[in-house]
């Protein structure tokens, strides 16, 4: 075992930041931004996020028949998506399906809107189906840790009605627990606080993740030797996640 030191301000980095309406953006910097393909340039991702997209995309055989609609954006942007829809949907339709500027995944960079290629795509809904190229992404999507954020069913927890199309790369333990468990981002952390959380992984390792609630400006815990990442929520703690001696897909 082996002492780590995390400061306080670190409860707001990380890939796992839960950010909502209750829990606005925090973080100050932001991980490299990527373009998600050469064809869409104007279109970011975090670039560990943008690399197991493309991947997960490629597995599922939808390079020609996925397109990337919406990745990270600006707080001016937001504010302007935010803006145009009030104004042409209003405000029950807005509430609905945008983000308040500063409470939106797309900020963090670590979240995208995927479409179904076709001559017009809605940027606000696009078209993303449970079937064909569309239902094998999202069959294969927590894999490669990634989580469909908003489920129909969570409307009352997430505060987001349901879209099929919105990704939210969280890391691949974490996206298979979700998914095993029938969590969202907003329930995960009260189920990682119930105790530690083990997952096999494809590598046939086992990754093994904890809370551990923030104390003070730095808190001190005590981890396996290996490899071990340090995440924030973006409320109150950490979620903290061992691979052994091996560090796979997240």
């Amino acid at each position: 075992m082996r002492t780590v030191s995390i400061p306080r301000e670190q409860i707001f980095q990380g890939p796992l930041v839960l950010v909502n309406r209750a829990h606005p953006l925090h973080e100050k910097e932001r991980s490299a931004l990527t373009s998600v393909d050469p064809h869409h340039p104007g279109i970011l991702l975090e670039s560990r996020a943008r690399q197991l997209l493309s991947a997960c995309i490629q597995k599922a055989g939808g390079q020609r028949e996925i397109v990337p609609v919406s990745g990270w954006r600006s707080q001016q942007e937001q504010q302007r998506i935010w803006d145009d829809s009030m104004a042409e949907h209003g405000e029950t339709f807005t509430r609905q399906y945008v983000a308040l500027p500063g409470c939106s995944e797309h900020q963090t960079g670590l979240a995208i809107d995927l479409g179904k290629a076709a001559g017009y795509i809605d940027f606000i809904r696009p078209a993303f189906p449970y079937d064909g190229v569309c239902g094998r992404f999202r069959r294969l999507a927590a894999r490669y840790g990634f989580i469909e954020r908003y489920q129909r069913g969570k409307e009352e927890v997430t505060g987001i009605s349901a879209e099929p199309w919105h990704f939210r790369y969280v890391g691949a333990p974490h996206a298979q627990l979700m998914e095993t468990n029938g969590l969202c981002l907003e329930e995960y952390r009260d189920f990682l606080r119930q105790g530690p959380r083990s997952v096999a992984l494809e590598n046939g390792r086992m990754a093994q993740v904890f809370y551990v609630p923030a104390a003070g400006a730095v808190t001190e815990v005590e981890v396996p030797e290996g490899c071990c990442q340090i995440s924030g929520d973006n409320v109150e703690g950490f979620i903290l996640t061992w691979w052994g001696d091996t560090h796979e897909n997240g």
